[in-house]
């Protein structure tokens, strides 16, 4: 038996000074420093925050298949950096993509001393596999990501409202949630590109139009099939009306944004920087401030990487060329830091962040009954972080494979000192334990 004590442990919503005790991996109690029992050995973190180890389930990890884009020892490196104890890989851009039985086992196969955090896996709904979605149910799987879209590989097509009608029935009928990559091409005419390095035409490209019209969709299908359905990184504030209207005729559907969407802005991305590309794009300030406005009432639920990486030539960064660069945005060790230094200059509290990118996240894959709390009974994983040192995201210390980012030499608050797994320290300043075996388990 064990503990970890600070002055500011985030316990029932609050920092307090405790001691939290954990054997075998497992939450025994939080109780005060000077009642743990004698047997009790304790690490003391003065006034370090200690915090639930965040989940983040929207991760591109693409292995096997694409493992020169991102694999997954790389992958929960730098989540372990980043205070992130969880992850849920997405079902691409992986080859094979997880949308069979034989894909998730693959899958798995590639796990063995690779992950240095938990993770799990979303499953897939593309056209003709809804054969396939009970087998991956019966695996576990509860979750399962379709594009209204082109995903941009090929062995990820879209799904149009017949496959969704297909598939949405057998969802329903396990209790599994139907992830959506919500945007839907009503133009009747090709977009005219007139500069590809201008992200104001990029952006122009991908209207608030496409976002809302999927989700109407999404709500309507929803609502015929009684399934849940969960938006996928939003991006447009012009969607969040629907959302509310569609909670309050007791419709099922959550929604996520993503660090890109609430702490950068078209309003000065600079051209020809494929870094910044991505599909929703990212918009205007005063759209970002309304999505700041739907995390605090409630409307989106949660905040979460999208992970999206690629080698850096996909991103044609010499060619300065937006339309052929591939969309995503790398940031999933510094999620935290980012979204901090956000809640700090508006004074918002710790206790946001937990909720925002510990307990709510895990709500979505089945994980809130041992994931994301610091309680009794609880998985032991824990970030502890200081909340007021300060730190310039530099490529040199990136850990996912291609060490690019649009967050390259931005200076944030919030610095990750250690970050526990299941009662195990995996990550210590900057530095992975590579002394001994990687201590994550597949979920």
């Amino acid at each position: 038996m064990r503990a970890i004590s600070s002055k500011n442990v985030f316990f029932k919503g609050q920092l307090i000074e405790a001691a939290v005790i954990f054997d075998k991996g497992i939450i025994i109690d939080v109780v005060e420093k000077n009642t743990l029992p004698s047997d009790c050995t304790c690490q003391d973190y003065a006034e370090l925050i200690i915090m639930p180890g965040l989940v983040d389930t929207h991760v591109h990890i693409n292995e096997p298949g694409r493992t020169d884009w991102e694999g997954f020892n790389t992958a929960t490196q730098a989540a372990a950096a980043g205070g992130i104890t969880t992850v849920i890989d997405m079902p691409l851009n992986c080859i094979p993509v997880t949308t069979t039985i034989d894909a998730v086992e693959a899958k798995k196969s590639c796990l063995k001393d690779q992950i240095w955090v938990d993770i799990g896996f979303h499953g897939g709904v593309i056209p003709g596999n809804e054969n396939q979605l009970e087998p991956m149910m019966a695996a576990g799987i509860n979750s399962f990501k379709a594009f209204m879209i082109d995903s941009g590989v090929e062995e990820f097509p879209a799904s149009d409202t017949n496959t969704l009608d297909k598939a949405m029935p057998i969802l329903a009928s396990g209790d599994a949630t139907l992830l959506v990559h919500a945007e839907l091409d009503t133009c009747n005419e090709e977009f005219k590109v007139q500069d590809k390095k201008s992200y104001q035409e990029f952006l122009a490209s991908r209207p608030d139009s496409w976002e809302v019209n999927a989700i109407e969709e999404i709500i309507r299908l929803s609502e015929k099939h009684s399934c849940k359905v969960h938006i996928v990184h939003l991006s447009s504030a012009k969607a969040l009306d629907l959302i509310k209207s569609a909670r309050n005729k007791g419709i099922k559907i959550t929604a996520e944004t993503c660090p890109h969407y609430l702490t950068l802005s078209s309003d000065t991305i600079p051209d020809g920087d494929g870094r910044y590309k991505c599909c929703p794009p990212i918009r205007n300030n005063d759209n970002q401030e309304s999505l700041w406005q739907a995390l605090s009432d409630g409307t989106i639920d949660f905040i979460v990487s999208d992970h999206s990486p690629c080698t850096p030539a996909l991103k044609k960064l010499e060619e300065q060329n937006l339309w052929e660069a591939w969309g995503g945005i790398s940031s999933l060790q510094f999620g935290l830091s980012l979204i901090w230094n956000q809640l700090k200059l508006n004074n918002l509290s710790i206790s946001h962040l937990v909720k925002w990118m510990c307990e709510r996240p895990a709500f979505l894959v089945g994980l809130e009954s041992s994931k994301g709390k610091i309680q009794a009974g609880y998985q032991a994983d824990f970030v502890i972080w200081d909340p007021e040192a300060k730190h310039t995201i530099d490529k040199n210390d990136i850990l996912y494979k291609n060490k690019i980012s649009a967050y390259e030499q931005h200076t944030v608050f919030g610095v990750v000192e250690q970050t526990i797994l299941n009662g195990e320290i995996v990550y210590n300043k900057n530095t992975i334990n590579f002394t001994k075996s990687p201590k994550g388990k597949y979920l």
